[in-house]
């Protein structure tokens, strides 16, 4: 059919929208030839008789990808307009412009045909409403779909052909950089370094990412933090960059690609679901230098597992403040999990209870049993009290031992703070004795940077005296004398009220490492069976 008969006066009385879309901003910036094109289509809307004052541009979905129409205003808007009877023609230099999903596009021309709206493109004008131009129109949209797929299955097999030789560079965590070889090292700058494996050591021997930022927290510790522009940056420790860093396998020196996948929901956002390991298009151990080993990793995930508190596992999770001596290790002698507990006020104290009350939550059925929890931990503090009493001396040295490692480590990265500090202050001096002293604009600015850097630095020394006033009185000579009296007796340790709860249960995993109970009514009993640690085995086995 010829153009001019399908363009009928109708259709002039209306407006002409023409649509222009690129889909990235790189692009819009080096494509001005398509851009040139599209703009032209001006001319044959012109030519058909639209005046000039009649054609709309709707450009505002420049560097916008045709995928899906949920983040392109300009389509909706177009589409609405055509639903409104507004438009008497629709141009795009192809169908690609318009749409590259068929829904978006079908939902188009059902429009356009309800609303008797042409649509023309750099091969010519359709009526939607005409079943072959319809048909020809469907065809073009579903092979202009079909060619996005075949643009994106080419650039992502090429990269996944990289990804599986372990190639493919990737933005690296905090602590990890590449040098000129494109290898990935550890950062160079010592203080990062020191930092990261001081936090990996703090929480082997917590078992707790929550305590490891408790405790850089105390210790005024800071962390360090990569900034877009590649800047380091030192900053709190939060629970979630601690999480973070315990969950990213790169610290182990593991080439992981894929570990994360988006999806776009039906109003065009972007979420992400976690995929497990063995859905990763790459994971290659030992790929690259690492602060830790796979095998470390491993069991730090196994860890961080089993301190979550989901109510279905069955786990030994780690010291808590209550005062129950056996949390998370006694297990129920009739069904084999493991006990809850839980606390009542009675007698004018926090009372424990062991309950399994899982089968008559999930299937109504009675509970197993409920333990009072003080007459079990008084005979549990007593099997303790009669196996460490040998050897409390030496394990109390010990502990000393680990604390003041550990003070030395949080001193030595304050000294790396101060020496930051110190470099930037020496910078900022050699900044502002360089300028012009009569660019006063220049030389007040950089002064003030230079007083800034001095403050850091005056803080960074201040904060090393305070940590350091802290540690020592931690670890005087009283403190240490007090503590070697106090082993001589470890049962008296262990009924001391100031001993806090928490550290009695750590001290009980080192021989302990679970314990059923099994209730007799009948007996009025409680019949306990303890299974003892690898350290406790060790301990009692003749030299």
């Amino acid at each position: 059919m010829n153009v001019h008969l399908k363009v009928q006066p109708h259709h002039l009385e209306r407006g002409a929208y023409l649509y222009i879309r690129q889909s990235s901003m790189r692009q819009v910036v080096e494509n001005v030839e398509s851009a040139r094109r599209q703009y032209a289509l001006r001319g044959r809307a012109v030519a058909l008789g639209w005046r000039d004052e009649q054609i709309i541009v709707i450009d505002n979905d420049q560097g916008e990808s045709g995928a899906s129409a949920a983040w392109r205003e300009g389509f909706q808007r177009l589409v609405s307009d055509v639903g409104m009877g507004h438009a008497g023609i629709v141009m795009g230099l192809e169908v690609s412009r318009l749409a590259r999903n068929n829904a978006d596009w079908q939902r188009l021309l059902e429009i356009c045909a309800l609303a008797d709206t042409l649509i023309l493109d750099e091969d010519g004008v359709y009526d939607p409403a005409s079943f072959n131009d319809r048909l020809l129109l469907g065809l073009k949209g579903t092979m202009s779909e079909a060619e996005l797929h075949v643009i994106k299955a080419r650039l992502r097999g090429g990269i996944l052909n990289k990804v599986r030789r372990g190639e493919f560079r990737c933005l690296l965590p905090t602590g990890l950089v590449y040098d000129h070889f494109g290898n990935v090292t550890l950062d160079p700058d010592v203080q990062v370094r020191e930092t990261i494996i001081h936090f990996f050591e703090m929480f082997s021997r917590l078992g707790s990412a929550s305590q490891t930022v408790k405790v850089f927290r105390n210790e005024g510790l800071l962390f360090p933090s990569r900034l877009h522009n590649g800047d380091t940056l030192f900053r709190p420790l939060t629970a979630s960059t601690a999480m973070r860093v315990l969950n990213n396998p790169r610290y182990a020196g593991a080439y992981t690609y894929g570990r994360r996948q988006f999806r776009r929901t039906i109003d065009g956002k972007r979420t992400l679901r976690a995929r497990d390991i063995d859905d990763w298009p790459a994971c290659i151990p030992d790929a690259h230098p690492g602060y830790i080993s796979w095998e470390r990793h491993q069991e730090n995930l196994r860890i961080l597992k089993a301190n979550g508190r989901g109510f279905e596992a069955a786990r030994a999770s780690i010291p808590r403040e209550g005062p129950a001596l056996l949390q998370g290790r006694a297990v129920c002698g009739q069904c084999g999990s493991h006990l809850r507990v839980r606390y009542a006020a009675r007698r004018g104290r926090q009372e424990a209870w062991y309950i399994c009350n899982r089968a008559r939550i999930y299937r109504g059925e009675p509970m197993c049993q409920s333990i009072a929890g003080p007459p079990v931990d008084e005979a549990i503090g007593m099997l303790i009290a009669e196996q460490m009493t040998p050897a409390a001396v030496e394990l109390a040295l010990e502990v000393r031992k680990e604390i003041q490692a550990r003070h030395e480590e949080a001193d030595r990265l304050r000294c790396r703070a101060i020496e930051r500090a110190q470099t930037e202050a020496d910078l900022a001096q050699r900044r502002f004795m360089l300028v012009d002293p009569n660019n006063r604009l220049v030389a007040d600015t950089l002064e003030g940077e230079w007083n800034g850097k001095l403050r850091t630095l005056a803080s960074a020394r201040e904060e090393r005296e305070r940590g350091r006033e802290h540690d020592q009185f931690i670890l005087d000579k009283a403190v240490h004398e007090r503590l070697v009296a106090m082993t001589a007796d470890f049962n008296e340790l262990w009924k001391d009220p100031d001993t806090p709860s928490r550290e009695r249960k750590r001290l009980m995993a080192h021989i302990i490492e679970d314990v059923t109970l099994l209730k007799l009514p009948a007996e009025g009993t409680t019949r306990l069976h303890k299974f003892a640690s690898r350290v406790a085995k060790s301990r009692r086995s003749p030299p």
